[in-house]
């Protein structure tokens, strides 16, 4: 189940702006670099394809929170 929630976009974000090595990067960094470490025909390059619009979109709305709080993030 999803909930769909601001803390649910968090984490999202989170994770899609940093790399396996703890550097910050952006989502779509963060989502290119997945697809080449699991490689075209892998379930998780599968599903980030899927899920890439959400993905994003969860990322966006989570910087936009962080912008409207006045929290610097980059």
């Amino acid at each position: 189940m999803d909930e769909e929630s601001s803390l649910r976009d968090a984490l999202w974000w989170a994770d899609m702006t940093t790399g396996p090595d703890g550097e910050v990067t952006t989502v779509d960094q963060r989502l290119s670099e997945i697809q080449e470490r699991y490689g075209p025909q892998d379930v998780v390059t599968f599903f980030v394809r899927q899920a890439r619009p959400e993905l994003v979109a969860a990322v966006e709305r989570t910087e936009e929170r962080l912008r409207a709080a006045g929290i610097a993030y980059e």
